[in-house]
């Protein structure tokens, strides 16, 4: 009996993933529940395991290829019978243009003499999927939200193509890879140009090569040169020995996600520095008695999370999200931790923080940093935090100026832990200091409110009086 490998929605705001790996190869046996492929979507990365036990018998969707929600991936082979494996599907590519067609569409060609009879346009050679056609209503739903992900926008972006002007042929009208690839294969999706009447029309010429345009009057050699240099794309100028490495669906959605803060955000960044000593000495006090009582390592972070808990009752404006001109001020505080991984970066959120004390705060984080290490997280697990930390200093950093993780106003930076000489009444003492970094959004956090919450962490940091064990 055949079962069909099918793309797992792994979210509700989630209609599309990538396969980046095969973990089994046709031919190969699976049990149920075990691994067969890894996927990325705009949320997280996940292992897929199994839905039957059997022998996988064909790979339909090859690795690196972008498919809707529900699409056929693969077959399985539930009775165990290893038919001949069919070997993965090569990555569909847009086929490339004629040297002809290259060069009309580089520079446009004129219209035909006005005597001559207008001649029939060439039949379209059929391509995966039909192009959209112009007068298709656009993709646009929601009050103006283009339905796609990070990977068809950048494709657009490259191929000069208005997501406007297409209609999705994926779940709920959502533009899909196959769509952007159709309009790329047959040629992109250029404006029409206005009708040419026959007494104006003027004899046709032989297209020529593109050649760079010459500089309008008053332009300088040297102010057009830079003109030229703006208009081509640097990302695409190589000099002398190097590689190129193309960015991970990961990578680029957390480049897209970093942009898109940065430009939405107005991103202010505020330092104190705190005194970790009092908190430093209960820790490698307790730190043997904690492992062996509850069987987890106890950490310098479940101490930031409870001062942040501590600022964010204090100072609710940070524990916020900005909808419109609307300030949303939750009531739940739900704490994201950044998690470096060897392949870019998740941040899982430790929900409820405010109800966790030190063990229950720790083993939730270690949990996380565990699953996310073997994307094992669900999307939900990475979703409906209200502020943000991340610790820059495990990796040596003396302070650093996050940014701020959307839809929070605010992410709390943590430096390193490291002994200084310091002034004490008067004396020189060496202590266990540490520098902290708060990057807030100025449209809803002022200064004062900012440092007065700094100062809250501070302060519950430096007169630490609760127990861990």
């Amino acid at each position: 009996m055949a079962v069909d490998i099918v793309m797992p929605q792994m979210g509700e705001s989630i209609f599309e993933g990538t396969i980046t790996k095969w973990l089994k190869k046709p031919g190969d046996k699976v049990e149920r529940d075990e691994p067969l492929f890894e996927i990325s979507t705009d949320k997280v990365d996940a292992e897929i395991p199994s839905p039957s036990a059997g022998v996988l018998k064909e790979i339909k969707v090859g690795e690196g290829q972008t498919v809707p929600i529900q699409t056929v991936v693969g077959v399985i082979d539930a009775a165990g019978s290893a038919a001949a494996p069919t070997a993965a599907p090569a990555k569909t590519e847009a086929p490339a243009p004629s040297a002809p067609a290259a060069v009309k569409a580089a520079a446009p060609a004129a219209p035909p003499p006005a005597s001559a009879p207008r001649a029939a346009p060439a039949p379209v050679a059929a391509t995966p999927r039909a192009a959209m056609p112009a007068a298709a209503p656009p993709a646009v739903q929601d009050g103006g939200r283009i339905h796609s992900s990070p990977l068809v926008r950048r494709m657009a972006a490259e191929h000069g193509i208005d997501l406007s002007t297409l209609t999705g042929t994926g779940a709920g009208g959502r533009i899909s890879k196959q769509d952007i690839e159709a309009v790329i294969a047959a040629g992109g999706a250029p404006a029409a140009a206005p009708p040419v009447s026959g007494a104006s029309a003027a004899p046709s010429r032989p297209a020529a090569p593109p050649a760079a345009a010459p500089a309008p009057p008053g332009v300088s050699g040297a102010q057009a040169h830079v003109a030229l240099e703006t208009a081509v794309p640097r990302e695409k100028i190589y000099f002398g020995h190097y590689e190129v490495q193309p960015m991970s669906p990961m990578r680029q959605r957390i480049a897209e996600h970093m942009v898109a803060s940065k430009r939405v955000s107005a991103h202010v960044y505020s330092v104190d520095e705190i005194d970790m000593t009092k908190v430093a000495a209960l820790r490698a006090k307790s730190k043997d008695e904690f492992e062996k009582r509850y069987e987890t390592k106890l950490t310098f972070m479940p101490f930031f999370v409870k001062a942040a808990v501590a600022g964010l009752r204090a100072f609710p404006t940070l524990n916020a999200s900005l909808d419109g001109t609307n300030v949303v001020l939750h009531k739940e505080i739900n704490i994201g931790i950044a998690v470096a991984l060897d392949w870019g970066l998740l941040v899982p959120v430790v929900k409820n923080a405010d109800e966790k004390n030190i063990l229950g705060i720790q083993r939730t984080m270690n949990d996380l940093a565990e699953r996310a290490r073997s994307k094992k997280l669900k999307p939900e697990e990475v979703q409906e935090s209200t502020f943000s930390i991340t610790n820059p200093g495990v990796f040596g950093g003396l302070f650093g100026l996050p940014v701020i993780s959307q839809p929070n106003v605010g992410i709390l930076g943590l430096g390193a832990i490291e002994k200084r000489p310091v002034v004490i009444n008067d004396s020189i003492a060496i202590r266990s200091m540490c520098y902290v970094t708060l990057s807030y959004d100025h449209r809803v956090v002022d200064g004062a409110i900012a440092h007065q919450f700094l100062h809250k962490v501070k302060e519950t940091l430096e007169n630490w009086s609760e127990s861990v064990l």
